[in-house]
């Protein structure tokens, strides 16, 4: 097959890359330029797409002998992760922007554009396996990727492979060290590839303003603090509360919800937390057909939130077996299958309203 590598710079593509060479495919290499200000992209471990991953990139196709392009999706990455990040935000979502790139860049944008160029497949380093158009989980648990994957549709999966999802992440550094690949050191991109210096609320202010609200007691609608945007704010969230006073019982308070239309912010108990109910929309299915009604276990969050559930209505309600906590509305729920080989991706719907049975 002619394959293209879509090299981050990192060691995790470089290895999958390598793998579809020695598979016996054509493998061209190409990075993807997502940023239109490239040079503050990465701090260390934080960030990713910067002039530096893209050299990191070329050497390592330099060292697997294949041909090597850069490709700039900068617009169209602002415009489909960015833009989408940071409107999710101001509307009291919490949006994974791993999920939403996966969908609309790596596997949308460039996919779109590999098989214009007669190219049959897009290889990636993402831990997941996919055989025979069915997705499971990576060997590795601690590094797996599937639930970020769970937007793909079957025409996707069909064009996609995943090389290093059946190895541990030490073994693919040693592999990367043993085939000369200096990034097999290099430190894993962490938190959000385009807010490199972590600081997340500093980057939404920076775009929405100030928006000033209060921050109350859900249980009695005392406000215990102002806040300058919802936008500064998760379900879930313990610190950065800007709440003086302890609560009575001296326990800490939580995020609980968020009204964006009031700036309403609203606080209480860990146990407050508790979600059993979950409705959701726009759901994907990895096999192109909806199961039905079905009893599976979900995934909430890209690592944790698991539970087991039973899922109607076309993936649009879940009801949890037990309850899961910081459930938040803009993530997703991936549906998942255990049988025996690994968890088998069904597919995914976008959290929309979460409650309990009470």
């Amino acid at each position: 097959m002619r394959v293209l590598a879509a090299m981050s710079g990192g060691v995790d593509s470089a290895v999958a890359a390598a793998r579809a060479v020695d598979a016996g495919h054509d493998v061209v290499g190409v990075h993807l330029a997502l940023s239109e200000t490239p040079a503050a992209l990465r701090s260390g471990s934080r960030g990713c797409c910067s002039r530096e991953d893209a050299a990191d990139a070329r050497r390592a196709a330099d060292v697997l002998g294949i041909p090597f392009y850069v490709w700039d999706l900068a617009a169209r990455f602002t415009a489909d992760v960015v833009d989408d990040f940071v409107a999710a935000y101001a509307a009291g979502q919490t949006p994974n922007p791993c999920l939403r790139c996966n969908e609309h860049i790596k596997f949308a944008a460039v996919l779109d554009r590999a098989l214009g160029l007669g190219f049959d497949a897009v290889c990636t380093g993402h831990y997941a396996r996919l055989a025979d158009g069915v997705l499971r989980r990576a060997v590795d648990a601690g590094k797996d990727q599937s639930y970020v994957l769970a937007v793909l549709r079957r025409e996707q999966l069909a064009h996609a492979l995943f090389p290093i999802g059946d190895t541990p992440k030490s073994r693919v550094r040693a592999e990367a060290a043993e085939r000369g690949l200096r990034v097999a050191d290099k430190p894993d991109s962490h938190d959000i590839c385009f807010v490199p210096s972590g600081d997340t609320r500093g980057f939404l202010t920076a775009r929405l303003g100030a928006r000033p609200g209060p921050v109350v007691d859900a249980a009695t609608g005392v406000e215990l603090a102002r806040h300058d945007g919802v936008h500064g704010f998760t379900v879930g969230q313990r610190r950065g509360l800007g709440v003086v006073a302890p609560a009575e019982d001296g326990r800490p308070r939580y995020v609980l919800g968020i009204e964006p239309v009031s700036g309403t912010v609203r606080v209480g108990p860990a146990e407050a937390l508790d979600v059993q109910l979950i409705e959701a929309a726009d759901p994907v299915w990895t096999s192109g057909v909806d199961p039905g009604p079905m009893e599976c276990h979900v995934q909430v969050r890209a690592h944790g939130g698991i539970a087991p559930a039973a899922v109607r209505d076309g993936g649009r309600n879940v009801a949890l077996a037990e309850p899961l906590r910081g459930v938040a509305p803009g993530q997703a729920v991936a549906f998942y299958r255990s049988e025996p080989g690994g968890d088998v991706v069904l597919g995914s719907a976008r959290i929309v309203r979460t409650g309990s049975p009470n």
